[in-house]
């Protein structure tokens, strides 16, 4: 018989092997690392020095907002520079048009990085957004036909029918706290949060066939809006554990900070969603052809992965239409609701642009557009497009070589030698920063005015523009490339529908000083009211008064 005490000198045995040999590989890689730094052919570009050891110059671009630090890079090192990361390990930041098309273009060469994929996936599982190659081909090509133009001309009615409840909840908020309609008295309203419930609600109803319900008085308790919540909690504070886990793979088994609720809203949100694709395979099951009702992007996948003429190699497997409901849940949600907020800021800033755009709004009969008419409004058209070049939601985009290449560039850089150089060497490993917002505020492409918010421009926009790489608008905001935005369209015409609804209703200003609202990029780039007790918060406070009686 053997003795506990063996059988724990054995475990202690076991264990201090399984840690050294862990230390040893932490300790490999870190001197890979240090090796692949000394020998980088990045490190004679010109570029801002390291802020921190650990963090390099990650909290510059995390504490403020990215793009004016990159502005700044950018005007005293040149467009093709490098920058530091974690544990001070080099990136080559570029805002080279043609340097970043061939970023864009070449998927095989440039994916996203390990850490990325690591992180998104333990939340969203391999949907779209993460896969890469052939897995990502499949899922795409499965995925388009709910993203076209004729389906999104269907889910307009969704999208004008939540922003019209929205319309209704606001008046009743007036009403609540005026209570003298005809006086014309503002309400104080958080924009930001009031139209992150609706577009929730759309993404729910639109995407799966969901009611989060969350732009009722007193929702019952939901549980994906609940996990949805936990998701979109914008971190204040960089995570080295979670940084050093990206890094290296041998210490993911260490616990980070949020790692226990966001384990529980990603089990709520995969078992919900396993409800959601359970119910859809029925409904489709019981259909010779697709309803006029199932526009849902869900039941429209099911539906296309359902086909006969498919063969099983053309298929996604259950896991991988799972995948996809939190995916566009998380990316289709939260980006849209910024977006509108930024663009309800800057009508408040510009109040003849504002007046210009009620005008135009108001030569629409109908409070339920379709979206042709939505379409028809060239200056609406202009404001969105204005809103997502100035106030992008998503501020950048990584990616990582996973071979060696030789980059091509428009503009020549200068070395720390004083040595011009035509193209830039990538090894293997090497991380990239795609720079959306810098881009779509680029003096050099868009004119001096290029930080102000002028839809204006879009009457007669510069040539420089027509080389962004860019899937619509001249713009980065939705990149290019394969692996470009899909659900763009979406996004776009929601965007239309809720600008269209709110902006002929009410009348905006800002509560605040426009000084204490910033932009702080996180995922995406959420405004964040400064106050004077230094508890800052996502929040955008608008004063909003009735503008029609009718």
């Amino acid at each position: 018989m053997i003795s506990p005490s063996l059988v724990l000198w054995a475990l202690q045995r076991l264990g201090l092997a399984l840690g050294g040999s862990m230390v040893l590989f932490c300790v490999y890689q870190t001197l890979e690392l240090l090796y692949a730094e000394l020998t980088s052919p990045l490190r004679d570009l010109p570029g801002p020095p390291s802020e921190n050891m650990f963090f390099g110059n990650f909290r510059e671009l995390f504490s403020s907002d990215s793009s004016a630090v990159q502005q700044k890079w950018t005007e005293k090192y040149g467009k093709t520079i490098k920058y530091k990361g974690i544990m001070g390990i080099t990136r080559l930041y570029t805002t080279d048009l043609k340097a970043v098309n061939h970023f864009l273009v070449n998927t095989q060469t440039y994916q996203k990085p390990a850490a990325a994929i690591y992180n998104l996936t333990r939340i969203l599982g391999e949907g779209v957004l993460v896969v890469e190659g052939d897995a990502h081909k499949l899922q795409r090509k499965l995925l388009n036909p709910a993203f076209g133009p004729q389906q999104i001309r269907e889910l307009t009615e969704i999208f004008v029918e939540k922003s019209i409840q929205l319309r209704d909840r606001w008046i009743e908020e007036i009403l609540k706290q005026t209570g003298k309609e005809s006086e014309g008295l503002p309400a104080k309203i958080d924009g930001l949060s009031w139209l992150s419930r609706t577009t929730l609600d759309v993404i729910g109803l639109a995407g799966f066939n969901y009611k989060f319900d969350s732009l009722t008085d007193s929702p019952e308790k939901n549980e994906l809006s609940e996990a949805f919540a936990v998701m979109f909690r914008t971190s204040t504070s960089l995570n080295p554990i979670a940084a050093l886990r990206g890094l290296f793979p041998a210490l993911r088994f260490l616990p980070a900070p949020g790692d226990t609720e966001s384990g529980l809203a990603s089990k709520t949100m995969f078992s919900i969603g396993a409800q959601l694709l359970a119910d859809s395979k029925a409904s489709n099951a019981t259909q010779n052809e697709k309803s006029s009702h199932a526009r849902d992007i869900l039941s429209i996948l099911v539906h296309a992965n359902s086909a006969t003429d498919l063969s099983e190699n053309q298929r996604l497997n259950d896991k991988d239409v799972l995948a996809q409901i939190p995916t566009f849940m998380v990316a289709g949600h939260e980006t849209t609701s910024v977006a509108v907020t930024w663009a309800l800021f800057a009508l408040t800033q510009k109040r003849d642009i504002q007046d210009k755009l009620r005008d135009e709004l108001s030569t629409i009969s109908t409070d339920n557009p379709t979206m042709d008419e939505l379409n028809s409004l060239p200056y609406l058209d202009a404001v969105v497009r204005e809103t997502l070049r100035l106030h992008a939601p998503v501020p950048s985009s990584m990616r990582a070589a996973v071979k060696d290449d030789v980059v091509p560039l428009s503009e020549p850089y200068v070395d720390k030698h004083g040595k011009k150089h035509e193209t830039v060497t990538i090894k293997k490993g090497q991380m990239i920063m795609i720079p959306i917002v810098p881009i779509n505020k680029s003096k050099d492409l868009w004119g001096d005015d290029a930080w102000e918010f002028n839809p204006d421009r879009w009457q007669n926009l510069p040539e420089a523009v027509s080389a962004v790489p860019s899937v619509w608008g001249n713009m980065m905001t939705f990149i290019g490339g394969p692996r470009a935005c899909i659900g763009y369209r979406f996004s776009i015409i929601e965007m239309k529908a809720l600008i269209f609804t709110l902006v002929r209703a009410f009348d905006f200003d800002l509560a605040v000083p426009a000084k204490d609202i910033v932009k702080k990029s996180s995922i995406v780039n959420r405004p964040v009211l400064l106050t004077a007790s230094g508890k800052n918060e996502n929040q955008m406070p608008l004063l909003v008064r009735i503008a029609n009686s009718d």
